[in-house]
């Protein structure tokens, strides 16, 4: 029992140091498990310890977020991805198993272990791509879609491969230390014919969709007559595991089953209720799944021949980028999500460690073949938040514009420009023209541009920070300029640009918080408002009234906040440096600490001014 609380400590631990500091160098949070598993990896073997069985367990992470993946993905939806699924999903599989078993008897290696070491290598990584597609919010993009598509793809196809393996078995061979199962595996379909297995199989996933379609309700009411919340949690774990149990004792992947029961679910009132119950579950076990990963990497055998191992891992992922890039260009894939697709998905998967398990036990790979795959596997894994990293580089370098069509020929100015055709932008465009007012509208989204053309919104589409479009747009002879980027650095860059062009242009820019406003003011805005800062006042407003303080008490207090708050950010404005950290800028804490103290006597003070200085 110490030992158990020892290794939790040190699991814990290491994940709690790791995983904040992975965050704040940008490199995000599997990145981090991946390290503090490398870093504890030889501390668990010096203690005894081992990873296997706990890796088994933090696998069922992978089940749940599938779980939690088909609550977000309605059968509409899926139904729409059949093709990407069939098409984008297979010709991935067959593909890049038959370069990587082409280029293995190349190299010597008899065809049947070229053939299934092809196919351990042609899945990828389901459990970190979509954790990092929906840490940087980009699933929901079309290269994260069609990812997604070819990660469940490889999911389903797990199942026939691992039917498929043993036929790869070698004549006489057999290996002496294998893995066997200890005890009888518990099984619905051993010992049936092949149509009775396949009915069993078929019953099970009908059993699955029926459950989710009409067991949920009545279940969750009778759960919630208790009035415990800690029951609804256990029903939702219930609920997960069961499905999971069923489809292993019919052969099938639980991940597989849990993520169709999801998508059964995914019109459910319970959908939010079985998501929040399961989200924190989910992320621990993924994270403890990716500290297993890291601590599993056997550096005995890395460094025995280590230039190998590691041209074994570049090859890998070099042979499924081609074939990926193949493909996304067959599929229309452009742009950026062209390199998300193809970088996303060129490692190996958590399900090669089970494939080389399983090839072990078939006699298909012998075991120190077997270890070599394995490290090749997690090593492959662990290069993968750096290739979302080269990602995140090509994309900034390929630049949406290289797909956009070439920005509109401006054909009229106004007193007014409105860079920025969003939501912030639509309110004060719709008040403008209320007043008689017209603007030139600029927008670098040509979605939005259109989608107001349609309800006879005239906008010209460009990016705004193009000095040549500004001028167009008649920034020399315009009074107003309004900057509503959504982009907080695209936003100074414009500010910065027409200050510089047009020294006595009258600037109004939109801030998403105080340091934005602090760096619109030292680029040169007039005036500066914070997207919050008014609605923000306005429930405090309401509040105030709702507790019985007089309407006419309450606009006075909102009155002088807003002037007292206006003051002092302007004069913080002048304190902030964007060369010294904020907790090292001993003025600018002075400063903010005072204004503490001054909302609290302002009230009862009249050193708040009567002028209109600039709004902030």
């Amino acid at each position: 029992m110490n030992e158990f609380f020892l290794q939790a400590t040190i699991y814990l631990a290491a994940a709690v140091i790791a995983v904040p500091l992975a965050k704040r160098f940008g490199l995000g949070s599997v990145l981090g498990y991946l390290i503090a598993g490398i870093v504890i990896g030889p501390i668990i073997a010096q203690l005894g310890g081992e990873t296997q069985t706990l890796q088994h367990f933090a696998e069922f992470g992978v089940v749940m977020m599938l779980f939690v993946v088909g609550l977000e993905l309605e059968p509409r939806a899926l139904w729409d991805m059949r093709h990407r699924l069939i098409g984008l999903g297979g010709m991935q599989i067959v593909l890049t198993a038959g370069m990587i078993a082409a280029l293995a008897v190349f190299a010597g290696t008899s065809w049947p272990i070229s053939l299934a070491i092809g196919l351990i290598f042609s899945l990828s990584s389901t459990a970190i791509v979509l954790q990092t597609l929906s840490e940087k919010n980009l699933l929901h993009t079309n290269g994260g879609r069609s990812a997604f598509s070819v990660l469940l793809t490889q999911d389903i196809a797990v199942i026939p491969i691992l039917a498929f393996l043993p036929l790869l078995a070698l004549s006489g061979f057999h290996n002496e230390g294998a893995l066997h199962q200890s005890g009888e595996a518990l099984s619905l379909i051993e010992g049936l014919p092949g149509w009775a297995a396949t009915l069993v199989t078929l019953g099970a996933i009908v059993t699955v969709i029926l459950i989710g379609h009409y067991l949920t309700w009545p279940l969750f009411r009778f759960i919630g007559g208790a009035r415990l919340r800690e029951m609804y949690t256990a029903g939702t774990l219930l609920f997960v595991i069961g499905i999971a149990l069923l489809m292993t004792l019919v052969g099938l992947s639980p991940a597989l089953g849990t993520f169709l029961a999801g998508v059964v679910l995914a019109n459910s009132e319970f959908r939010h209720e079985l998501e929040s119950d399961i989200e924190p579950f989910k992320g621990l076990l993924l994270g403890l799944f990716f500290i297993t990963v890291g601590a599993g990497i056997d550096f005995q055998v890395l460094f025995g021949d280590f230039a190998t191992i590691l041209g074994l891992v570049v090859g890998v992922i070099a042979v499924k980028a081609v074939v990926l890039l193949v493909l996304a260009r067959l599929f229309h894939i452009r742009g950026r999500d062209q390199w998300l697709f193809t970088l996303g998905l060129a490692q190996a998967g958590e399900f090669g460690f089970v494939l080389i398990g399983f090839s072990v036990q078939t006699n298909v790979l012998s075991i120190e073949l077997s270890k070599t795959l394995s490290l090749v596997v997690a090593l492959s894994m662990l290069l993968t938040p750096a290739l979302f990293i080269l990602y995140e580089v090509l994309s900034r370098r390929h630049a949406e514009a290289a797909d956009l069509p070439e920005p509109d020929e401006i054909d009229e100015q106004h007193p007014v420009i409105l860079a920025g055709a969003g939501r912030f932008g639509q309110v004060v465009h719709r008040m403008l023209v209320m007043n008689g007012l017209k603007a030139t509208i600029l927008d670098h989204d040509l979605k939005i541009i259109e989608t107001q053309r349609k309800f006879g919104v005239k906008g010209f589409f460009g990016d705004p920070t193009r000095p040549e479009l500004l001028h167009a747009a008649g920034l020399m002879t315009a009074e107003v300029l309004i900057v509503a980027l959504d982009s907080p650095q695209n936003a100074v860059k414009l500010v910065s640009l027409a200050r510089r062009e047009r020294p006595d242009i009258h600037i109004i820019a939109r801030a998403r918080d105080r340091q934005h406003v602090f760096e619109l003011y030292q680029a040169g805005a007039n005036q500066m408002v914070r997207e919050t800062f008014d609605s923000s006042i306005r429930v405090g407003k309401y509040a105030l009234k709702k507790v019985g303080i007089a309407a006419y008490e309450v606009e006075q207090a909102a009155a002088d906040f807003f002037d007292l708050d206006r003051d002092v950010l302007k004069e913080m404005a002048t304190l902030w440096d964007p060369e010294v950290p904020v907790m090292e800028n001993e003025a600018f804490i002075e400063r903010a600490r005072q204004y503490n103290q001054d909302i609290v006597t302002a009230l009862d003070s009249d050193d708040i001014s009567d002028e209109d200085p600039q709004k902030t």
